[in-house]
């Protein structure tokens, strides 16, 4: 995502025409170690949620400071995109409603260790979910027409119009994905629903 960001050398016919280490600059690496620090926190709230006992007291210990940790690598990589990948930003100077989202996920954020520290694990969680779909949001917005932005040349980057398929395909799987998402959403609802509260240690563990 961050050399997406980024931008990479990209041929006429939209093929990579860089080499493997041109990949691993500062700041691809640093959205990488955020993402990291992103799935931490969320995975550590959510084993607080579904654990118990000294498990469960050992995870919240984790907590705090895996929200820390994310905390700073948001802040620095917020800072890094403001600075060096202005254009990230372009479409939302343009259209200030967007802003919204920036807003609400700051917010987000903010609330994490809020409810951790009353106690509100499930409020939490919701957060920090809130937090992951706004970020989310704000990088399709960012890169929005690009799907992938040439760093040698723009008029060889990826688009949602250069890169898409025909409009039969579109219309088919359109279609497949209509009749296919409930089934998906439901497969997994139910998942959660047999699973759901905490996790029982006991003769029936594994």
């Amino acid at each position: 995502m961050g050399n997406i960001a980024w931008g990479v050398p990209l041929r006429p016919d939209h093929e990579y025409a860089g080499t493997f280490l041109g990949l691993l600059n500062p700041y691809s690496l640093l959205v990488g170690v955020t993402t990291v620090a992103l799935f931490m926190m969320h995975g550590a709230i959510y084993m607080v949620l579904k654990t118990e006992g000294a498990l469960h007291a050992r995870v919240r210990g984790w907590v705090n400071n895996t929200i820390i940790f994310f905390i700073i690598c948001y802040a620095t990589t917020t800072m890094a995109t403001l600075l060096y990948v202005p254009h990230m930003v372009a479409t939302i100077k343009e259209h200030p409603v967007f802003f919204g989202i920036a807003l609400l996920n700051m917010l987000a954020i903010a609330n994490i260790p809020r409810e951790i520290h009353h106690g509100h694990d499930f409020h939490a969680f919701l957060s920090s979910c809130a937090s992951m779909a706004a970020l989310m949001a704000l990088f399709g917005i960012g890169m929005f027409p690009d799907i992938v932005a040439a760093s040698n040349n723009p008029a060889n980057s990826l688009t949602i119009y250069n890169a898409a398929s025909s409009a039969k395909t579109l219309g088919l799987m359109l279609v497949i994905a209509v009749i296919g998402m409930p089934l998906v959403l439901s497969y997994t609802a139910g998942i959660y629903w047999v699973f759901r509260g905490k996790v029982k240690l006991d003769r029936f563990s594994y």
